[in-house]
């Protein structure tokens, strides 16, 4: 698509009228409120998913890669943000024992069959949180920051100027964020220590990747207390899963010392990327934030329906379930909060109210990944079945831990109810509270201990060892330092090496092969 017709198609995003979305929007909610009142949002069981983002490298030297739009199609990914993303979503399975087995032989199969197909390209699909090598022969404030501007005339014969971020996907409505009377809203910047980079599009965001785990809940009405120990969970799963320590090199300041950067830098930069993107710095509390407790179902859909209105975007006419309500599920795709309820289906059979868990980065491996989809979803059986008393941690407490999570990792001081009641902040006693709960909550849904102890291997593995993918690679740009690497050498050669163990174990081993070496 030319840079003329995207911008012919950002203009008529833009024409619609925000005023009416939200009135829609809000009409549409009371349409959900009835069904869930009637009970069409119910299953007979749990249900999980998971959404699983990827970005494209040059093979030979691990340098960002641009995906074709025609290569995406062939493999069966959707694109991202980014015109190096693609993501992968799994079909939504049961919580037993085989559905967490066909959650992960469904993302091997069509991941390895995607390495296949773009091996042929030399190129690579890569599970990380935040890249740090450019493309060949760019630098990365270049390409995060290139735009073009572009002029429009709507059918009335009105002139609009439009902004295209030149290296962002064809998305109407990621374009439309920079252009819309609200752009103001997004920050459009990356600011953490170190780093500070002004744009004119919210194109920095695809510097991050991620996995979402997906938990559909039996009981629709009963959304609110698994949503409330989501977020007390939050914090130590994001501790154990932090993998974004570092920037591309060409972003840190030019005075900052690699001395510098290590001291202050985060262990899960992700989450200020994302932050500082799309949330408006004058307003304080933004978009994109660790939510509030819920106290209702209805409560839930309300917030959704009240949310500011980045993009009001055009509503076709459709026959799925969920287009009984499409401006709410419109406005849904910008309701960017780190746990966040979604209610949906394409079907009335299918239709669910779910929990979408957005605070893990991407992982080494599918092991790691499908280890934290099991963790999170063995948590939200055990934790509100036994009535676990963590969901009594003062809400500010659950906040502090997830944002001393992005910065220290594990090594995090995070504080946690235990099983008996009593507070504590000994972290090898909250982990063994809570992975005993996540292993409880899997063989309550059938699994055999064994089986249970395998999925969470991983993050036992972690605990004991107290290593993290980013300690990982913060290990190995200090190493290179000390032998006498410039920054950029540091960084290169950690992601390199990054690579080449995700090469050898994404399919078939996990992080914890790496640990040790």
């Amino acid at each position: 698509m030319s840079e003329e017709e995207l911008a012919a198609r950002v203009a008529d995003v833009l024409s619609v009228d925000a005023d009416d979305f939200r009135r829609l929007a809000e009409a549409d909610a009371e349409v959900i409120k009835e069904g869930v009142e009637e009970g069409v949002f119910d299953n007979p069981q749990a249900i999980v998913g998971l959404e699983y983002e990827f970005y494209a490298v040059k093979a030979d030297d691990c340098a960002l890669r641009r995906v074709p739009r025609r290569l995406l199609e062939l493999i069966g990914f959707e694109k991202e943000l980014g015109l190096h993303n693609a993501e992968m979503t799994t079909s939504p399975q049961p919580l037993n024992a085989d559905g967490l087995t066909a959650q992960e032989a469904e993302v091997k199969a069509r991941l390895r069959t995607a390495l296949d197909v773009t091996q042929s390209e030399r190129m690579r699909l890569v599970s990380d949180a935040l890249w740090t090598l450019p493309p060949e022969g760019e630098d990365a404030a270049t390409y995060l920051t290139d735009s073009v501007e572009r002029t429009t005339t709507d059918d009335g014969g009105t002139e609009r100027a439009v902004r295209v971020a030149t290296n962002m996907s064809d998305s109407a409505r990621y374009h439309a964020m920079a252009n819309t009377e609200r752009a103001e809203a997004a920050g459009m910047r990356i600011e953490a220590p170190h780093v500070s980079l002004q744009t004119d599009t919210v194109m920095p965001e695809s510097l991050i990747t991620s996995i979402q785990p997906h938990y559909q809940v039996s009981h629709a009405p009963d959304l609110p207390e698994y949503f409330n120990y989501a977020l007390r969970i939050a914090g130590p799963l994001l501790a154990l899963g932090v993998n974004s320590p570092f920037f591309p090199a060409d972003l840190y300041d030019e005075d900052a010392s690699p001395e510098a950067i290590l001291r202050d830098g985060w262990m899960e930069h992700r989450i200020s990327v994302f932050e500082t993107v799309l949330n408006d710095p004058t307003t304080g509390e933004g978009k994109v934030r660790f939510p509030r407790d819920l106290a209702s179902v209805d409560e839930a859909i309300d917030r959704i329906a009240a949310d500011d209105t980045m993009v009001p975007m055009p509503v076709e006419p459709g026959e799925r379930f969920d287009d009984q309500f499409p401006h709410f599920s419109r406005k849904h795709g910008t309701y960017w909060r780190w746990v966040r309820p979604v209610f949906g289906g394409p079907t009335r059979s299918a239709a669910n109210a779910r929990i979408e868990f957005r605070p893990i980065p991407a992982q080494p491996t599918v092991r790691d990944s499908v280890a934290f989809l099991a963790a999170f979803a063995g948590l939200m059986e055990s934790l509100t079945r036994l009535e676990h008393p963590v969901v009594e941690l003062d809400w500010q407490l659950a906040r502090e831990n997830f944002y001393a999570a992005m910065v220290d990792g594990i090594e995090a001081d995070l504080t946690w109810i235990t099983n008996d009641g009593k507070e504590t902040t000994d972290r090898l006693a909250l982990y063994e509270d809570l992975l005993a709960h996540a292993e409880d909550g899997l063989t309550n849904r059938g699994l055999s201990e064994e089986d249970a102890a395998k999925y969470l291997y991983p993050l036992r593995r972690r605990v004991r060892q107290g290593v993290t993918p980013a300690s990982w690679k913060r290990e190995r740009v200090e190493t290179a330092l000390a032998d006498g690497a410039d920054l950029e050498g540091a960084i290169e050669a950690m992601q390199r090496a990054y690579v080449a163990r995700q090469s050898e174990t994404l399919l078939e081993g996990s992080f914890a092969n790496w640990i040790g070496e």
